[in-house]
């Protein structure tokens, strides 16, 4: 087609993911494959790379915008911009899971944290007992130094007993098939409570003059 010498293409294919140190593919095809296209930067440089008809320019990019070039009859067309994000990942998913306690009482706040290491996207899914009402609210904090994590936080305030159980968190690698969850349980009771273990008899004995200690722990 001389009007639309480029292939349209859907936006999902205009933002390229790619793991650092991985080549990528800039999905600008041609109607003709015989088309001499160009790839320029963001600066409308010339970038080398390999070019396939059916595919795009393959290569390793740095991050950034690009575009791609071709003339059809004297005229200049351009594709779509395309951008392409590196991201820091791992084959393997380091994944903690932190909560500040793990018994509560009615109406305190229970706070998880669920901490994933060295990979900068990834799909993480929380399951605790009110997940189905909705009831927690969470927060990512992505930390660049002095080191990768993404710290997610689950909150749950006015907690009551239905929120006893396991709080699991699944993290899933961006673009591999690699998953990693963690859990913790928490027990919430109705109201708090005193446990007093005397570390002595109902009666004891004490000679004259002698000092004696009487200890309770207490929890």
């Amino acid at each position: 087609d001389p009007d639309m010498p480029f292939v349209p293409s859907i936006p999902e294919d205009q933002f390229i993911l790619v793991e650092e140190g991985d080549p990528a593919v800039i999905p600008c095809r041609t109607s003709d494959p015989d088309a001499q296209v160009t790839l320029v930067n963001s600066l409308d440089k010339s970038v080398p790379a390999l070019y396939d008809t059916k595919q795009g320019f393959i290569g390793n990019f740095p991050a950034g915008s690009y575009t791609c070039k071709t003339m059809v009859k004297g005229v200049e067309f351009k594709s779509d911009e395309f951008l392409i994000y590196i991201i820091r990942a791992t084959s393997q998913l380091p994944v903690e899971i932190e909560a500040l306690k793990t018994v509560y009482k009615t109406g305190e706040t229970i706070v998880v944290t669920c901490v994933v290491f060295d990979n900068e996207v990834v799909n993480l899914q929380w399951n605790y007992p009110g997940k189905v009402k909705e009831k927690g609210l969470i927060k990512l904090d992505d930390i660049k130094v002095p080191s990768q994590k993404l710290v997610y936080t689950l909150t749950i305030p006015e907690a009551s007993v239905k929120d006893t159980g396991d709080y699991e968190c699944t993290a899933r690698h961006a673009t591999k098939e690699v998953k990693e969850n963690k859990k913790v349980a928490i027990t919430v009771h109705d109201k708090g409570f005193v446990h007093l273990e005397p570390q002595f008899s109902p009666l004891e004995a004490v000679n004259l003059h002698e000092v004696k200690n009487f200890v309770v722990d207490v929890q």
